[in-house]
């Protein structure tokens, strides 16, 4: 007799618990066995990927641990001993359980990064501080069940950790307002990696986003750093994520110009628009008596945001107007001032066409 129990009942028990890590060893390998089998063919990684990293992570300490308790049903054992065993399965369970816990978010985590990090690389930065929030979050509340199952008083811990987190917060409140504001900007996205923008008083194209700046190179070549707090606290003007451009321009033609031509300017302009295909014309109108022109003005699009793209149209257009205004015998209007000279009186100044 060993703790009131017969070699017999020792013998039950030690066979329950083999035969229990038997079992749940069975279970585990033939999970994987059958996760393989589905992942037969597929090149990419995906959930089932995943799920079967994550039953390779039970521990076989663990399914020990479970084991022996299984077993220790049929013995007679101290209320002590009986409350440690029970204690200890607790803590097993809950170390396993941050251990899948975790590894499903790593996994989950670098599977999206995967497909979302095709289209826009930038995103990687933020799903890896998802990754290590999450993880951390998940082994801290494992943690803290662990020390209350061994009777240590938690509430205390958890409040000297939530003051020393709000002192930790006020020392570092721009670094983390910086954290915060890269997770604001690489999850709503305003700009991307590539993308043109305009901001205060800069432009330049965006060459990263980190976790407290973003790095921009601007039009005459030097690379501006602007904290990511800061970049989202001014207006963004992003040609990236333009469809199409817009583009206003006047012209002036000169007083004197006979009726039948001033009349047909707005069609001839919108024919020279129309015949680029690229362009999408809006309106042109004979707007304002000018102080020394006949003053035109006209808006059209160009179909596709390129700059580049938006200067060949913008000249092809000014290039064929000017030609058609020539060969119509139509001038051009620039600043002039008359001169009226009186020989009583001397000169007088006055402006006109």
């Amino acid at each position: 007799m060993f703790y009131g129990n017969s070699v017999a009942v020792w013998l039950l028990a030690a066979g329950v618990a083999m035969a229990t890590f038997a079992g749940l060893y069975s279970v585990r390998g033939l999970v994987a066995r059958r996760l393989r089998s589905a992942l037969a063919g597929r090149d990419e990684p995906g959930v089932i990927h995943a799920t079967l990293g994550t039953v390779g992570e039970t521990w076989l300490p663990i399914i020990l641990v479970a084991a022996l308790y299984a077993g220790s049903y049929f013995l007679m054992l101290p209320a002590a001993l009986r409350s440690l065993m029970a204690t200890v399965i607790v803590i097993a369970l809950l170390i396993q359980g941050a251990i899948w816990g975790s590894h499903v978010v790593r996994n989950l985590v670098a599977l999206v990064t995967r497909r979302r990090t095709t289209q826009d690389p930038a995103q990687a930065t933020a799903f890896n501080i998802v990754n290590v929030v999450a993880r951390a979050a998940i082994w801290s509340l494992a943690v803290l069940l662990i020390l209350d199952n061994l009777g240590i008083n938690i509430t205390a811990l958890v409040a000297g950790l939530g003051i020393g987190g709000i002192a930790v917060a006020l020392a570092a409140q721009n670094v983390l307002g910086d954290l915060f504001s890269s997770l604001s900007i690489l999850l709503d996205k305003p700009f991307v990696v590539g993308d043109f923008m305009i901001f205060g008083e800069h432009a330049g194209t965006v060459e990263k986003i980190g976790l407290k700046t973003t790095r921009i190179r601007s039009l005459s070549g030097e690379q501006i750093i602007c904290s990511n707090s800061d970049l989202l606290n001014t207006r963004i003007r992003n040609y990236k994520r333009m469809a199409e451009r817009r583009s206003l321009f006047t012209i002036g033609i000169v007083y004197g110009t006979p009726y039948d031509k001033v009349e047909m300017v707005p069609r001839m302009i919108r024919e020279i628009i129309e015949a680029q295909p690229q362009a999408r014309f809006d309106r042109a109108h004979f707007k304002s008596y000018g102080d020394f022109s006949l003053d035109f003005e006209t808006v059209y699009f160009v179909r596709l945001p390129e700059y580049n793209l938006f200067m060949d149209v913008q000249q092809a257009i000014n290039l064929a107007l000017y030609r058609r205004f020539e060969e119509e015998g139509i001038e051009f209007a620039f600043p002039t001032q008359t001169i009226h000279l009186d020989p009583g009186e001397g000169p007088v100044t006055g402006s006109g066409a």
